[in-house]
Parts: C-alpha cells; sequence; structure tokens
C-alpha cells in the first residue's frame, strides 16, 4: 500500500514508519483469532499494532499488549494505540519477545510471525527482520508462547501454506496442538494461499472450514465480507 495509513471504521493505523504494512493476513488474524473468556492479550511482534488494535474493539474487557522488537515501529504501534478509543487498556512494548517477562499471563497470543525461513532475505535489514525467521523461528514463538499462556489460552497464527506442517511440528514439540485450522484460498479453484491456526494444549479433533476471499466473478465472498465487516470501511 503506498498510504502512510489505513483507515478502519473505528480506528486508523499509520504504518508509514513500519516495515511492514496493514495487508489482508493481518486483518483475517484479527477478526478471526479468539480463546474463551479473553481478559489479556498478547501480540508477539506488533509492527504498526493493527492486531491489537482489532482485537481491543473484539474484547472491550480485554487488556491487550503488543511487543514489539523495532523501536520505529513500536513507537508508531504506540502513537497509534494512543489516538484509538482503546488507549486505557492498549499497551506496546519495545522489547525482544524472547527475553519479555510480563507480570501475569494470557488468554490469547497472536503473531503474524515472519516466515521467509528458506527465501533469499529481502534488501532492507528492517524489512528482513519483520518477516525472516533469522529473527524469531516458530520453535522460539511456541516454547515462549506455552511460557507465558493460561490454562485455558489459545495461541493463534498466520501462515503461508507451504510452512504449515513445519509450524505445526515445531508447537507440538512445546506442547501445543492444533484445535481450529482456517484454510484461506484467494477463490475456487485456486491454490491455497495462508492457513490460520488456532493451538491449545490439550490434544482434541480439529476444526477445519475453507475460507474463500472472492468469488468466481472477483467481487468479495460472502464469509470473508462477514468476518471483517466490523474493520473494513468498504463493506
Amino acid at each position: 500500500m503506498s498510504n502512510r495509513f489505513f483507515q478502519f471504521k473505528q480506528f486508523t493505523v499509520w504504518h508509514d514508519r513500519c516495515a511492514m504494512k496493514v495487508g489482508t493476513d493481518a486483518v483475517l488474524l484479527g477478526a478471526w483469532a479468539t480463546a474463551d473468556a479473553v481478559e489479556r492479550v498478547l501480540d508477539v511482534g506488533c509492527g504498526s499494532g493493527v492486531i491489537a488494535l482489532m482485537l481491543a474493539q473484539r474484547f472491550p474487557q480485554a487488556h491487550v499488549v503488543g511487543v514489539e522488537l523495532d523501536a520505529d515501529a513500536a513507537l508508531q504501534a504506540s502513537e497509534n494505540v494512543q489516538a484509538s478509543p482503546w488507549a486505557n487498556r492498549l499497551e506496546v512494548v519495545q522489547e525482544d519477545f524472547c527475553t519479555y517477562r510480563p507480570t501475569a499471563c494470557f488468554d490469547l497470543i497472536v503473531s503474524n510471525p515472519p516466515y521467509f525461513i528458506d527465501a533469499l532475505r529481502p534488501p532492507l535489514e528492517e524489512r528482513s527482520l519483520a518477516r525472516h525467521a533469522a529473527g524469531l523461528n516458530y520453535e522460539t514463538l511456541f516454547r515462549r508462547s506455552v511460557e507465558l499462556l493460561t490454562t485455558h489460552g489459545r495461541v493463534c497464527v498466520i501462515l503461508p501454506t507451504e510452512v504449515e506442517m513445519m509450524a505445526v511440528d515445531a508447537a507440538a514439540r512445546n506442547g501445543l496442538y492444533v484445535a481450529r485450522k482456517v484454510r484461506v484460498f484467494t477463490k475456487e479453484g485456486k491454490p491455497q494461499r495462508r492457513v490460520m491456526l488456532s493451538f491449545g494444549t490439550v490434544v482434541s479433533p480439529v476444526e477445519t472450514i475453507d475460507l474463500f476471499l472472492l468469488n468466481a466473478d472477483g467481487s468479495d465472498a460472502d464469509a470473508y465480507r462477514a468476518l471483517t465487516a466490523d474493520f473494513y470501511l468498504k463493506w
């Protein structure tokens, strides 16, 4: 996106100082991620703060924390939070997730994590840190998440399809198991492009659904519209 900000129905996200701009992946995860009795939420690698803001809107009683390593992104996320309707229960911590020590555990942990594990690094170092798994790999993400999760909590992520099994295996090694899965397709007949996964600490049957973003004629699919209706201005 070329715009310096992205306007949602209830808040604005400025992202001109962030390596990763507001995109469909973040919006899908922010609209979908959930857990039982959500009182504390953690967004790992929060970037501009878009997912944290969406979750603050969805869970009006929850305290939401965004952890971000990059100083510029953390500052801009803080500014977005302060300008939002939920500044009193949102905070951004500029810190390495690997060493982050909160005062209490979380009911919901979300992340739109780096994933270009086998790809060449992008030319800009900031974008590389935001998108490449050298900074935060799946093993570390899930190991630390288990340490910070309440007993009934959930860890929710969105990933490219090709790394799903790598992430699922890493989660299982750390005691997290898939409970819900959404397979994301651009439209019917096209390959799956993303997967959203919700992990818990108990092995259970996996609830799986398919989400198509577009109809065959290129119009927005009803399920996509319904999922994001509380956020996008275009609906």
